[in-house]
């Protein structure tokens, strides 16, 4: 029980923006306080929200569904959340992503930069588009995903100089939710709101 209430669980401020995540065990303290309401990911009613009491209730109708997982307490068994909404926060917070071989990756979606082709993890590195030998930086606007036989054939070299081509400009990310975790980390049902080309969603009763 106590890895399930250490589970990250995505916050929307009050405008369904994604801002951060928390724990299973932060997300049923908002909910209790009456700071956040619960969207419900899955069912006919799916994005509606829930108060403590809705959430209740709705966790007993559930109690036999198989896929349904239940943090018990001593008097009632709730839902585990996957996603909350705050009742008043309505900013964005700004951050900015830390650069790590990881987030450059997820920035790249695990593309390889020059022949654009997606890799599993431990096919990639990382390649310096102007050659350190050359003056190149560690930083977002010189670093991008490349697979290993691209890199080799790269080298030191300058793209221009072999005829290789960049298929994205590399430049630091936009913060959200998903930098910070890693790729597997994520919930499915997060990808409505962290994704680049999410959708708007039809807000809960």
């Amino acid at each position: 029980m106590e890895f399930v209430l250490e589970r990250p669980v995505l916050v929307l401020n009050r405008l369904w923006q994604p801002v951060h995540t928390c724990s299973v065990k932060r997300a049923l303290k908002l909910l209790c306080l009456g700071h956040a309401q619960v969207v419900q990911t899955e069912g006919e009613c799916r994005y509606q929200t829930h108060d403590i009491g809705s959430w209740v209730e709705y966790s007993g109708e559930q109690r036999e569904s198989a896929a349904a997982e239940l943090v018990h307490s001593v008097k009632v068994a709730l839902r585990v959340p996957k996603i909350i909404v705050l009742a008043l926060y309505d900013r964005v917070p700004r951050k900015e992503v830390k650069f790590t071989r990881q987030n450059v990756f997820l920035r790249d979606k695990y593309t390889c930069q020059y022949c654009a082709e997606i890799f599993p993890e431990i096919d990639l590195n990382l390649d310096h588009v102007m050659p350190r030998d050359k003056g190149g930086k560690t930083t977002w606007d010189n670093i991008v995903t490349s697979c290993i036989p691209c890199n080799t054939r790269k080298a030191n070299r300058l793209p221009r100089e072999i005829g290789m081509q960049l298929l994205n400009e590399p430049r630091a990310p936009k913060w959200r939710p998903l930098f910070g975790f890693r790729k597997q980390a994520s919930e499915q049902v997060w990808q409505e709101f962290i994704s680049p080309d999410r959708k708007n969603v039809s807000l809960g009763a």
